[in-house]
């Protein structure tokens, strides 16, 4: 059951806001002018507050900035007759979750309620999450404690004090996401919002929409004024996940913004100004699409103002204990079953796998290994993992010329990094140095093919 204040002054449309919403399941609470309600709002905490704007001595616009100033997360939808695009930009900029211009229908107004409930509990929940973060950044809890990720917390520390933009580049699973709410949360900007965008998520039309916002009538099913999120982020951070996928026509316009700070909501023609802190990550080589006409050099360069590389699981194997301890803990605890450990064979199975899907894969693994282990320890049986064996580089029988020579390659490639390995006595920095690829490309190869990194 949710509490909700309903602020109306008139008796008849006050008792039916009342009787609407106690009918859905609400506590419901009412006031008849800005006052009481302000003296409601200090003496319970409530769900939602619903205020008209044209109250006797104090309107609605004041109750809303009192009641934010009270507790930033209660969600307030303001109520008028008198609707026009300016009060409702006001108002949405003072914090209120929507706009409702009467008479409306109740269905609507009931779908609007669920919805700004359904957004605080979100923002309770990303509360917890970001708390969670903080301590994740201080001490090294998740991220992990190899010299490289060292490295890239020192980065993310040293660079979150600032406005520069920021691009993640990385492996999808790898975190980048967390490191980019990690700058947020380190910065001034921490008590602001925080938005998160999935370019490649939304269709092109979309996405222009979801950026910038658009004005009522803008396109056919724009009934009604959007603010875009880089304009309800004013003040925040936004953060653009995959956004080398973004269509060519929008990167100009993101460019645009990136180097003026303003832009146009869709259809409308004012400027709109904004401070706004952009973080952007990819997991594709921007560099290439930049080659492929891809992706705009120009808004590269704009975004990779302070570029930080986030590592794949596999270039830093030392984390890969912790982090499955870490995670072991989370669904024991979410699951309430006794807290397990990895069996040695597990351990040893875990950094002989080459994690292709990176520490989201590793935390899908040890969650079903929860599901499946009804023992103390976690063996490598309950884990989905399978280690290529020299079986995977055999040649077909029915196999034509062009697979043939793959293979002829693999198997050549194989006999020789052994060979070198056995000259280096397993010194892998060497080995790749004599064989001239890099450390990266050579701890694949010795996955790929099965090779024992500690040859004698």
């Amino acid at each position: 059951m949710s509490s909700i204040l309903v602020v109306e002054d008139k008796d008849s449309v006050r008792r039916m806001l009342a009787d609407t919403l106690t009918t859905k399941g609400h506590a419901v609470e009412v006031a008849r002018n800005g006052h009481s309600a302000i003296e409601k709002a200090k003496a319970t905490r409530f769900d939602l507050v619903l205020t008209d704007l044209k109250l006797p001595e104090m309107d609605g616009l004041e109750v809303l900035s009192a009641i934010k100033e009270s507790d930033p997360e209660t969600p307030v939808i303001v109520m008028t007759a008198f609707g026009t695009i300016e009060t409702a930009v006001s108002a949405m900029k003072r914090g209120a979750f929507d706009f409702l211009t009467k008479p409306f229908d109740p269905d609507y107004l009931n779908v609007l309620i669920d919805r700004a409930l359904e957004n605080r509990r979100l923002l309770a929940e990303n509360s917890l999450l970001r708390n969670e973060l903080a301590t994740r950044i201080g001490y090294n809890q998740i991220i992990g404690s190899s010299q490289v990720m060292i490295e890239v917390e020192s980065l993310v520390k040293k660079v979150a004090a600032s406005e520069t933009t920021v691009l993640f580049q990385g492996e999808s699973g790898t975190g980048k996401e967390l490191f980019a709410a990690g700058v947020h949360q380190l910065s001034p900007r921490k008590d602001k919002p925080y938005i998160t965008i999935n370019c490649a998520a939304i269709p092109r039309e979309l996405l222009e929409n979801e950026l910038f916002g658009s004005e009522q009538g803008a396109f056919t099913s724009s009934h009604r004024l959007k603010l875009g999120k880089f304009e309800i982020a004013d003040g925040g951070t936004v953060f653009l996940d995959e956004v080398g996928d973004m269509d060519m026509s929008l990167q100009a316009k993101l460019l645009r913004f990136l180097q003026q700070k303003t832009f146009e909501r869709l259809g409308g023609t004012k400027e709109i100004s904004v401070d706004v802190r952009v973080i952007a990550a990819t997991n594709i080589d921007l560099k290439a699409a930049i080659e492929n006409k891809a992706f705009r050099e120009d808004l590269f360069y704009r975004l990779s103002v302070f570029p930080i590389n986030i590592p794949p699981l596999r270039d830093r194997r030392d984390d890969i204990p912790k982090l499955a301890e870490y995670f072991i803990s989370k669904y024991c605890t979410e699951m309430k079953k006794p807290i397990k450990k990895l069996s040695q064979e597990s351990l040893k199975l875990l950094d002989r796998y080459n994690w292709p899907g990176n520490v989201r894969e590793l935390e899908n693994t040890v969650e079903r290994a929860i599901i499946l282990c009804e023992s103390r320890y976690i063996g490598p049986e309950h884990m989905a993992i399978r280690i290529p064996s020299d079986q995977d580089i055999r040649l077909r029988d029915d196999a034509g010329l062009k697979e043939i020579g793959q293979h002829a390659q693999m198997q050549a490639e194989r006999a020789l990094i052994v060979r070198v390995l056995e000259q280096t006595r397993g010194n892998k920095r060497k080995t790749a140095e004599i064989l001239k690829i890099d450390y990266t490309t050579l701890f694949e190869k010795l996955k790929r093919y099965n090779i024992e990194a500690s040859r004698n």
